[in-house]
């Protein structure tokens, strides 16, 4: 419904918009013929004035008349202003229309986001804890022995943790509207850092081919904490984003004052149109009803302002013969 109502404003805005540029040219036009009739006039009333012997002074001869020259040259600056301040006008009702189409397609995007992020959040938060309560409920009705409590135990683990991991994301991105991320920077050898999360990942998921391409001895100035959540996010967006193929190579490599770290993966790839807007806040590639993926679309948004918060860079490029390669600079220690 609401929908509706902001669509008949648009086009009412439209209406009432259009209607002005075309009464502003029809009264521009009028404007202009009566400056003109008034110029004639006036060159008339002169020729008569400036008259010889009774007989209207010869054109070609008023042309060059000083008095002549001087009244062309008034009617021709109010010509221009005439044309200036419409012009001016014109353009001052288009760029409104652009202000308007903007406006609203940014509501439009607004609306569509917070209701993606209100369905995915549902669904995020009712899936870890129906699985729990499903767990809770069998231990409390069934007697099992030590080697299935142990199983349930872990999975009602792991789904507190996923729960436990979206609550924290959202207090994080809620802080970051209102105060700067604080880093802590050090030293921190990579490889060490990389191989301790490749055997997390690796327990997790079987399938996952991942690749390290960096110097053993290798180390990055930046904030453990950070660096940890950055990798994590963008190797389980790689998962999650792939079909059969889940090969993710990580390499380190440095260009002047950068330490450049790109994550490659095989999978989806994300279209050139949507490169910007997937570190916008709850944004996420296709709709809720649709996508069968999980998430808030909080992940890119959380790693763009840890890797702000260190001044680097984050850009998204394509991965050939296809998926999609995040390729992060932090500066050097100076």
């Amino acid at each position: 419904m609401a929908n509706k109502k902001n669509k008949r404003l648009r086009l009412l805005s439209f209406v009432v918009i259009g209607y002005m540029l075309l009464a502003l040219a029809w009264w521009s036009y009028l404007l202009y013929l009566k400056n003109n009739d008034a110029f004639l006039a006036k060159t008339e009333l002169l020729r008569i004035t400036k008259s010889v012997d009774g007989s209207p002074l010869d054109m070609n001869i008023l042309e060059k008349d000083l008095d002549y020259l001087a009244l062309k040259e008034k009617y021709k600056k109010q010509e221009r202003m005439i044309l200036g301040e419409a012009s001016v006008l014109a353009l001052s009702l288009i760029i409104g229309i652009w202000f308007i189409n903007r406006g609203y397609q940014r509501q439009t995007e607004a609306a569509r986001q917070s209701r993606n992020f209100l369905l995915s959040i549902t669904h995020e938060l009712k899936s870890p804890l129906a699985s729990i309560k499903l767990i809770l409920q069998t231990f409390s009705k069934r007697k099992l022995d030590q080697e299935r409590i142990a199983k349930f135990s872990g999975n009602a683990l792991n789904e507190a943790e996923r729960l436990e991991s979206l609550v924290n994301n959202l207090l994080l991105a809620a802080r970051m509207e209102t105060t700067n991320v604080e880093v802590d920077k050090e030293h921190i050898e990579l490889y060490p850092l990389l191989d301790g999360i490749r055997e997390n990942i690796l327990t997790k998921h079987k399938d996952v081919v991942l690749e390290l391409s960096l110097d053993e001895q290798a180390s990055i100035f930046a904030d453990h904490k950070s660096l940890v959540s950055i990798f994590i996010n963008l190797i389980e967006n790689a998962i999650k984003y792939s079909d059969q193929e889940k090969h993710i190579q990580i390499k380190h490599t440095q260009k002047g004052k950068y330490d450049e770290l790109t994550i490659a993966d095989h999978g989806w790839g994300i279209p050139d149109s949507e490169k910007k807007k997937v570190f916008e806040k709850f944004y996420r590639i296709g709709n809720e009803d649709t996508r069968k993926t999980k998430g808030t679309g909080l992940g890119l948004y959380i790693i763009q302002q840890m890797v702000l918060a260190h001044q680097g860079k984050i850009s998204i490029g394509n991965h050939q013969p296809k998926g999609t390669v995040f390729t992060i600079q932090l500066p050097k220690a100076s």
